[in-house]
């Protein structure tokens, strides 16, 4: 509420008083939720039930998909939930915002991953993760693909920009760093004129080689950026001519059957599997 005051000038020292007159101006802020905020609401109404192993994605989306979460635990709408993180910031978010936690083993029964992902096919839900810059999250493409890939079912939150078919950019790939610049050129000729290969810095671009300061993560491995400069046909096809390629250890391409994407357009929140597409009323 804004409250405005107007008065007359007054002084102790005259004999006259004029009556102080105010006057009230009230408006109303009325914000709409974000279309990420509603994406993120969405999917831990719809998916997360109470007594779940939650995969807790990493991004903007699962950010605030963590936050609510921790709301409806906090209100008893949802309870005996246990989070599994896939980065250090959704471990971080989880713990601010009161998700209890499990740190992830292969023999762990996961019944739900969300996710942010920087592309999703059209039709087919092929997903891209992995191309955000941050060196801070660079560790975990192959956490996030292992998490997603153990759960039972997967949502991931994207924006409609991001949903379509004839995908162009990039593409993480992981690489054994001991012979990474064979490999890249294994690939450049594999998609020579679709696509420049670049190893990822871990300070600015630093130029296709990586500079003096390529990212080395946690396991040894370098990260090349397969960056497409026309529209990718089908992210499937990638995905198998990658996992051909001797010294490839994984890559940021996320191929899951059970699988939904919640689509987070300005009017509406759309969820899409493989084989249906609906509108989702009053969301």
């Amino acid at each position: 509420m804004l409250v405005a005051a107007a008065s007359t000038p007054f002084s102790l020292s005259s004999a006259v008083f004029t009556r102080r007159r105010s006057f009230r101006v009230s408006a109303t802020l009325s914000r709409e939720p974000s279309p990420l905020l509603r994406a993120a609401h969405h999917t831990v109404d719809t998916y997360v039930k109470s007594g779940m192993v939650v995969g807790l994605g990493s991004g903007e989306a699962s950010d605030l998909a963590i936050r609510y979460l921790g709301h409806q635990l906090r209100s008893g709408s949802v309870q005996d939930v246990v989070g599994v993180p896939m980065s250090a910031r959704s471990a971080s978010e989880a713990a601010k915002y009161g998700v209890p936690l499990k740190h992830f083993r292969d023999d762990f029964q996961i019944d739900f991953a969300f996710h942010d992902a920087d592309a999703v096919e059209e039709g087919t839900l092929v997903s891209v993760i992995g191309r955000r810059r941050t060196t801070e999250e660079d560790d975990y493409i192959l956490r996030q693909k292992s998490i997603v890939k153990a759960a039972d079912e997967a949502v991931f939150m994207v924006k409609e920009e991001q949903y379509k078919s004839g995908l162009e950019g990039s593409i993480p790939v992981l690489v054994q760093s001991l012979n990474w610049l064979a490999i890249a050129e294994e690939i450049d000729d594999l998609y020579l004129g679709d696509a420049e290969v670049w190893r990822r810095a871990s300070v600015g671009d630093a130029g296709p080689l990586g500079g003096d300061f390529p990212i080395v993560t946690s396991d040894g491995h370098n990260i090349l950026d397969v960056i497409f400069t026309t529209p990718i046909p089908s992210l499937g096809n990638v995905a198998k001519s990658l996992d051909n390629i001797d010294g490839v250890v994984d890559h940021g391409l996320v191929i899951k059957t059970r699988c939904t994407v919640v689509i987070a357009g300005e009017r509406e929140v759309r969820t899409v599997t493989l084989q249906t597409s609906a509108v989702e009323d009053g969301v």
